[in-house]
């Protein structure tokens, strides 16, 4: 069977972003449709996609198209939605795609060639650079319960940061492994693979995506495969927030969908949930010391 590959970009208040990656890709050749999910903006997004639906498929052969979910259910729901119109257009393969990335077409055709050498996969991804954070690895083990907690805390990151993630040596000299879980921020799924396993839980807004569709996919009996000899490049978008207030807001939002996962995919009992909890109040402790000990403009001298 011959493959057919979709992209899928999930915009909410960043049409200009969304945009920019729609432009430089509309002319992938391995690329069959790109379906860009509106999630409910609040802005003039939907509208701004909608022009440029019409005027790249002026061009593109209507390979461009838009559609608009009727509420901002997250990461999660947003993806599903336009992994869903995908498989209904005869996508075998779906890329899943932030807006804020910049990836080849040469590295869209490595990973589809994985797919076809490998049964067994249901998920892959390639390297990623991204400048905010120079050593991030684009993939780990699924964690025990207290490895997660661990991870999660500044400071247990900064002292036991190597023992969360595969070592070194399992990348050395390798052009592709096997990993629990990929970064979200772009990854190539088989549709009915991704289907059959349940897709996003859509039970959570945000965070927590890739280690619930790790489990998901492993409990299904398939696989997920890191590219070392590809990459893409992840620029983050400028509306992200870098305010404390939002931080807080992150944080919280983080901790509810880490004990989502943490509940429906871990089977933790009662006390490891108070657990957790005495340990995001920590977490969120950290953070305000470490806001308060930060100089203010005032006493910053010029």
């Amino acid at each position: 069977m011959s493959m057919q590959l979709s992209c899928v970009i999930l915009n909410y208040n960043d049409a200009e972003t969304t945009e920019k990656l729609v432009m430089q890709i509309a002319d992938y050749d391995v690329l069959h449709q790109i379906i860009v999910v509106d999630n409910a903006s609040t802005d003039d997004s939907l509208e701004r996609l909608r022009k440029l639906e019409s005027d790249a498929n002026a061009s593109q052969s209507c390979k461009v198209r838009v559609i608009s979910a009727d509420h901002n259910g997250g990461y999660g729901s947003g993806n599903n939605l336009g992994v869903r119109c995908g498989a209904e257009q005869g996508a075998t393969h779906v890329l899943i795609a932030n807006p804020d990335v910049v990836f080849s077409e040469q590295s869209l055709k490595a990973m589809l060639a994985v797919f076809a050498r490998h049964p067994e996969v249901g998920i892959v991804t390639t390297r990623i650079r991204d400048a905010r954070f120079p050593n991030l690895k684009n993939g780990w083990p699924l964690r025990s319960f207290m490895r997660e907690l661990l991870s999660m805390g500044p400071v247990s990151r900064r002292l036991l940061g190597k023992t969360f993630d595969y070592p070194d040596s399992c990348f050395a000299g390798r052009s592709a492994v096997y990993v629990g879980a990929v970064h979200g921020s772009m990854l190539m799924v088989d549709t009915e693979k991704f289907l059959e396993a349940g897709g996003y839980d859509e039970g959570i807004f945000l965070y927590e995506e890739e280690q619930v569709l790790g489990r998901r996919m492993q409990n299904a009996g398939y696989r997920s495969v890191l590219l070392l000899n590809q990459h893409y490049d992840h620029e983050h978008s400028a509306s992200i927030s870098k305010s404390f207030s939002d931080a807080m807001k992150r944080q919280r939002l983080r901790e509810e969908s880490t004990l989502y996962y943490m509940k429906h995919y871990l089977h933790i009992s009662p006390l490891q949930e108070q657990i957790a909890k005495l340990w995001f109040a920590g977490i969120r402790l950290e953070m305000q010391v470490a806001k308060d000990a930060m100089p203010t403009s005032s006493t910053v001298q010029k």
